[in-house]
């Protein structure tokens, strides 16, 4: 168990736990227990310890939370391999789930806002010959806002929740709880707007650029960077959509493309290769990204003032190396002819 989840239980554990009985001095460990007692009254009078409801309940009684952050779905003996193992070694759960209580609804008895990977875990351990396990739980009164919150707060450090996970939870949030308002839910959850803003860009990418991933929870903040700029103006939009469909529609075939194999397609086709030609004779020439008959980019040139052309091999964005020896002779008829023409004359 963690450091962090050690010093939670121990304070947890702390509000509940009474000075245990010293049997070689019975007269004053009586004495001791009052005390303790009357310390611990005084500590919840005070408001320096918050006394919670820690029960052990039967996993089939508790829903998730309509908004709970996690992909249940997802959840199996791989992602959850860590605790079932410890769950295994300890003999139990050790640190609670926080949950509320669900009132007009026979068949729940309880709302997991907090402990989804915990629920799941106890419900294939009782279906796996751990019939014992009992699911422990923290039961608390709470808004929904506070729910978001404290569910945000335990989840933000965790690296098997992921960050398209954590995107569309915040941007559901945003509408619920805060009305729409970016820096009113910045200031409650303690985070800078421009932190909150990426993962909200990353929550509103478009399905169908979504589904060009081999698995949306590889994308990551960092990806949305490269992505967003894609996407203005429409006509460009419209080119990087129509070659995500083409990326979902083609996987299966071959090796699966890495995340950043797929924004280097789409960034490709964001911007389409020129017409064939001559390049330009005077200004600037901008560059061009040659690509397969079938539509996959295999190299990019920029022509560098009248005597050079830089051609950079693009070998991830899924062409053949025979279309690309095609289009380079294609390339060098274009290039070389008129350089040799300009020598002559």
């Amino acid at each position: 168990m963690s450091s962090k989840n050690r010093s939670f239980t121990a304070g947890l554990m702390g509000a509940l736990d009474e000075t245990a009985p010293q049997p070689e001095a019975p007269t004053r460990m009586s004495i001791g227990v009052l005390a303790g007692r009357e310390n611990r009254m005084a500590e919840l009078a005070s408001g320096a310890v918050v006394a919670r409801a820690i029960e052990q309940v039967d996993p089939a009684r508790c829903r998730l939370w309509s908004e709970h952050n996690r992909d249940y779905a997802k959840l199996d003996e791989t992602r959850c391999a860590d605790l079932i193992e410890s769950f295994k070694a300890q003999g139990r759960q050790e640190v609670p789930a926080i949950v509320r209580r669900v009132r007009g609804d026979p068949d729940f008895d309880f709302e997991v806002i907090c402990g989804a990977r915990r629920h799941w875990t106890v419900s294939w351990l009782r279906g796996h010959n751990y019939t014992d396990f009992r699911f422990l739980v923290e039961v608390r009164d709470l808004t929904d806002e506070e729910a978001f919150r404290i569910s945000d707060l335990e989840n933000r450090a965790r690296e098997d929740l992921s960050d398209i996970e954590r995107a569309r939870d915040y941007l559901k949030a945003l509408g619920r709880h805060y009305g729409g308002r970016q820096k009113d839910m910045a200031e409650r959850l303690k985070v800078s707007e421009a932190w909150l803003s990426r993962y909200l860009d990353l929550a509103r990418l478009p399905a169908d650029l979504v589904a060009a991933f081999d698995d949306p929870h590889e994308l990551k903040i960092k990806h949305v960077t490269q992505l967003k700029p894609l996407l203005k103006p429409d006509d460009r939009e419209r080119r990087v959509l129509a070659e995500a469909a083409a990326i979902a529609k083609g996987r299966g075939e071959g090796t699966p493309l890495k995340p950043q194999d797929v924004i280097r397609r789409l960034a490709a086709a964001a911007d389409p290769p020129k017409k064939s030609g001559s390049p330009k004779k005077s200004g600037q020439a901008s560059a061009e990204v040659v690509s397969s008959p079938t539509g996959q980019p295999l190299f990019r040139v920029e022509p560098k003032g009248k005597k050079e052309v830089n051609v950079t091999l693009l070998l991830q964005a899924g062409g053949s190396r025979a279309d690309a020896e095609r289009a380079f002779t294609e390339l060098l008829a274009r290039f070389w002819l008129n350089t040799a023409g300009a020598e002559s004359a």
